[in-house]
């Protein structure tokens, strides 16, 4: 069963933001935000970066229509400094 989201017969895309437990921050995209989560938190398929710095927690999510336009915003908030990826998660 597919746990991805639809919107308007599209495939919905993720950019999100998670908190390490050494309280970095990681932002990336996926299409299935509870599955990615997971594979973060307990598989190998997680994140070389999120695997050392496990559990790591869900702080933010935005969506996006199409991986083009995730990967394009994903790149803008990766480039935040972190004190404005905070601002952005607290909005």
């Amino acid at each position: 069963m597919s746990a991805y989201s639809f919107r308007g017969g599209c495939i919905l895309y993720y950019i999100y933001i998670l908190k390490c437990s050494d309280d970095t921050l990681y932002t990336g995209i996926t299409t299935d935000l509870k599955r990615r989560v997971d594979e973060h938190n307990h598989s190998p398929k997680g994140a070389k970066y999120t695997k050392l710095r496990r559990p790591v927690s869900l702080v933010y999510s935005e969506e996006a229509e199409d991986r083009s336009s995730a990967s394009k915003r994903e790149y803008v908030i990766k480039k935040l400094k972190r004190k404005e990826k905070l601002e952005l998660i607290d909005v």
